[in-house]
């Protein structure tokens, strides 16, 4: 069973997708360049004579051979003519190629009708009306041509884009007949070390393109060299024969210059025998000269044309001699572009190996980095439970400050006018215990000018003086009372110093009857009914609505507080 890569069609095939990425990359890098360049483009331009050898390519694929003496002879000029038939437009160009003196041979006035068409800005519109003219392209490219198929079709639609261009050539200073057409396939390497991630296997392709088609274009160059091989094989063949028959005809010619020479003398012999013999003589040596000259005349004509023969081997010779230059030159040129390729090959493979290595890395470098963002995710998933449960929290301790905003509120709401109330009773009595702390006073004052007025009197003075303090602390017991029954959690204003006003003289404790002079013991205040009380009668401390802060308060008042704290609203 033969392999499918050994099938004509689809060598053919795979020369045609190899032609139209070559094109495509041609195209795209002679636009980026010459937008980045901005400036007029001249036959100098390294991309613009890649391109021009890259259409050159594409319009011989495929191209039947006519043939001729010299062998065989492939021109894409023959379809160029046609464009004039079916464009009114490239008349023009046609006529300049034709009038340009410097040009001797169909390949160079292809390559300057190229030219001119793509400093015409018409050279997409030319290609696309000779490809949709399959009819009239049958009789110079095969059936599975490039310019037959769909690859034409797109090729032409590419070189839309040339449009943007502005080039600028000069004709008659280049020399298109001897121009060797080889693509430089490292204008179109893209460097490993520039390529992206996201970029990396486009170029990959691209590359792998390119190398396939090397090797297509290197097995296309061996057999035509082993074609050009065998043709000059068969012109040496051929110079040998021709040399061989020339020697023939030399001798031949040798021959009958002899034979003419002895026919001259036997004529001149019978011509004087018959002057002096008779006349049946004459007559029979006459027929006999007749003969003789008619030979004579035959074997002249035989020399003319062997002459003749001889010219047209010589000239064959020379056309010969100068096809076999020629062929050695086309030889020499096809060995350049053959080491070039091998050279641009071996690139390729090197090209290859290293971005093979760089893909390897790459894919280490991706495990590692899909680690990491497995164990990243962990830690994501961690944190976002954590979120969510800092965030249960924080509507658990929202839901704990609005309730307690709302006891807040009903709190002042139902207390608030209560403690206006208690204010002012506060106030008030403040006022009056002023009022009698001044009077106390006086009337000390009254009493201790008495008893220095009446000195018989001294004996007296305690009792009055005793019975002074029973009224005063009894005057100052009053005022507590309403506010013991009155069972209400409010605070009292204090002094300046934050303390109650108390009396000069010795504080009992109001439960136990303590006297903190006498046994030197801490009197405390408590801070909700503002009595003096002993450390072990005020051991406890509250907060009050009148503070943030705990503050001491008395045992009846911790109990007090205690069961209308646990009554009240929560």
């Amino acid at each position: 069973m033969r392999d499918d890569t050994e099938d004509p069609n689809y060598l053919m095939a795979n020369e045609r997708m190899n032609l139209m990425n070559m094109a495509k990359l041609s195209i795209k890098g002679l636009i980026e360049s010459a937008l980045n360049l901005g400036r007029t483009l001249d036959s100098d331009y390294a991309p613009l004579q890649q391109f021009f050898v890259v259409m050159e390519h594409c319009l011989k694929h495929g191209l039947k051979a006519k043939k001729t003496f010299l062998g065989q002879n492939k021109s894409f000029w023959g379809p160029l003519e046609l464009v004039e038939k079916l464009v009114p437009e490239a008349a023009e160009i046609t006529a300049s190629v034709k009038d340009l003196p410097g040009l001797k041979t169909p390949v160079g006035r292809g390559r300057a009708w190229l030219r001119l068409a793509l400093m015409q800005k018409k050279l997409s519109e030319y290609m696309k009306a000779l490809i949709n003219k399959k009819e009239l392209l049958s009789e110079f490219y095969e059936p599975n041509a490039l310019m037959m198929e769909e690859e034409g079709a797109i090729i032409a639609g590419l070189l839309v884009g040339l449009n943007v261009i502005d080039a600028n050539f000069c004709m008659k200073g280049e020399d298109l007949d001897s121009q060797v057409g080889v693509i430089d396939f490292s204008m179109y390497l893209k460097d490993g070390n520039s390529s992206k991630g996201s970029e990396g296997d486009g170029q990959i392709t691209a590359i792998l393109d390119q190398k396939n088609y090397v090797e297509e274009l290197n097995r296309h160059l061996n057999a035509t060299v082993n074609n050009l091989q065998a043709k000059v094989d068969a012109l040496e063949k051929s110079n040998t024969k021709l040399t061989e028959e020339l020697a023939v005809a030399n001798n031949r010619i040798i021959t009958l210059q002899e034979e003419m020479e002895r026919v001259k003398e036997e004529s001149s012999y019978i011509l004087e025998s018959n002057r002096k013999g008779p006349k049946q003589e004459r007559t029979a040596e006459g027929q006999a000269l007749s003969e003789a000259r008619k030979h004579l005349k035959e074997e002249t004509q035989l020399r003319l044309d062997v002459e003749k023969e001889l010219e047209i081997q010589i000239s064959m010779r020379q056309e010969m001699e100068l096809a076999m230059k020629m062929l050695e030159k086309d030889v020499c040129e096809k060995q350049d572009a053959l080491v070039s390729l091998r050279q641009q090959l071996d690139d390729l493979r090197a090209l290859k190996h290293e971005l093979a290595f760089k893909l390897q890395s790459s894919d280490l470098g991706v495990k590692q980095k899909s680690e990491l963002n497995s164990r990243l995710e962990e830690k994501t998933n961690q944190m976002a439970a954590t979120i969510k449960q800092l965030e249960q929290r924080l509507r658990q301790a929202e839901r704990g400050r609005q309730s307690a905003e709302l006891d807040n509120r009903l709190f002042k709401q139902d207390f608030g006018d209560k403690i206006n109330s208690l204010q002012l009773e506060v106030e008030e009595l403040t006022r009056q215990r002023h009022q009698l702390e001044l009077e106390l006073q006086l009337e000390r004052e009254r009493r201790l000018q008495n008893n220095r007025s009446i000195p018989g009197k001294v004996s007296q003075k305690p009792e009055p003086k005793t019975d002074g303090k029973h009224k005063i602390q009894e005057e100052n017991v009053k005022p507590k009372k309403p506010l013991d029954g009155s069972h209400r959690l409010q605070s009292h204003p204090v002094d300046e110093q934050d303390q109650p006003v108390l009396s000069e003289k010795p504080q009992t404790c109001q439960l136990c009857q303590e006297d903190g002079s006498r046994t030197k013991a801490t009197v405390n205040v408590c801070k909700n009914c503002k009595g003096t009380f002993c450390n072990a009668c005020s051991t406890n401390e509250l907060p009050l609505p009148s503070s943030i802060k705990p503050e001491r308060v008395c045992n009846p008042c911790h109990e007090r507080l205690m069961k209308q704290y646990s009554t009240s609203p929560s």
